[in-house]
């Protein structure tokens, strides 16, 4: 059942990671089941001439081009099919929107997707049917200005990454909380993490897994050179600062999930806090999260014998 594109239409977009066979193949299943059910599948223009060049059959009539035929405020949701690196993507396209994302993940991990791809048929039928929760996570809001009086701002659902610039040099760093000192320290740099973070880059520094339940922030060093360089986490609503000190003319910058950078020159100033605006992510089960830790990192759980 094709529906033909109108005020009411369903609009769901679509977004792949085109490089990857199993992508074009996952996402043209996708786009077709989704035309079915009478939902109007939404494409970027540059995702839509990848397709066309891997396929040789024409792609229903009812797709749309993001930008070109709808906005994405105009979508029901966004389905990325992918690992983490994909979802994030996906979520930078859907924020603009206050669009839920919804991953499937095609990659290793993928500790951001809700499926798996041998669940696709179950995964856009239970879209058809309207049958998935949209949960808030927390997200970042990065505040950067320079001793020029600069400003430049940022976001980020995993972690914003304050890294040196200079490989052979340490980056010289003081942190304050709610307005109060309280280290400094030199390091390789410092990640400003939400629970939804915590599971990546921040866990590989050796940062607390958090529940997603959970709201506060993390802060984590990255290989410094102090005694009191431990991990922190810190309430919701919370300030964190951290100063460049000026080091030879030394430089930073700042990584927003992998995927954004600002410049960071000595001296900068740079200011966490939780952002106004969650990212939404549509869930289709409601498994505990320690069900999902165990899944993705397969931890051992021999000889447990449950609750008495």
């Amino acid at each position: 059942m094709t529906q033909t594109p109108g005020a009411e239409a369903r609009r769901v977009l679509i977004i792949s990671h085109f490089a990857r066979e199993e992508a074009i193949e996952a996402s043209l299943n996708v786009i077709r089941m989704l035309d079915e059910r009478g939902i109007v599948p939404v494409l970027e223009d540059d995702s839509q001439c990848e397709l066309l060049e891997n396929d040789a059959q024409p792609l229903p009539e009812s797709v749309q081009l993001l930008t070109i035929d709808c906005e994405i405020g105009d979508c029901e949701l966004v389905i990325v099919l992918g690992g983490d690196g994909t979802i994030l993507r996906g979520v930078e396209i859907a924020r603009p929107g206050d669009v839920p994302v919804l991953g499937v993940n095609l990659g290793h991990v993928g500790f951001l997707a809700e499926s798996e791809r041998d669940s696709l048929i179950a995964v856009i039928e239970s879209v058809a049917a309207r049958e998935y929760d949209v949960e808030e996570r927390l997200a970042i809001d990065i505040f950067v200005e320079d001793e020029q009086g600069v400003q430049k701002t940022g976001w980020a659902l995993n972690e914003a990454s304050i890294e040196k610039g200079n490989r052979e040099r340490m980056l010289d760093v003081v942190i304050d909380i709610d307005g109060e000192p309280l280290s400094s320290f030199g390091c390789d740099g410092v990640l400003l993490s939400t629970p939804t973070g915590s599971t990546a880059y921040s866990f590989s520094a050796g940062g607390p897994v958090v529940w997603p339940q959970v709201e506060a922030m993390l802060v984590v060093p990255v290989s410094a050179h102090a005694l009191f360089a431990k991990p922190l986490v810190v309430a919701p609503d919370s300030v964190i600062g951290l100063e460049i000190h000026p080091r030879d003319g030394s430089a930073a910058v700042v990584w927003c999930d992998g995927r954004r950078s600002l410049e960071l020159p000595s001296g900068t100033r740079i200011t966490g806090t939780r952002s106004k605006q969650p990212v939404k992510l549509a869930r289709l089960h409601q498994a505990p999260f320690t069900t999902r830790l165990v899944k993705k990192f397969q931890l051992p759980i021999v000889g447990w014998r449950g609750p008495r």
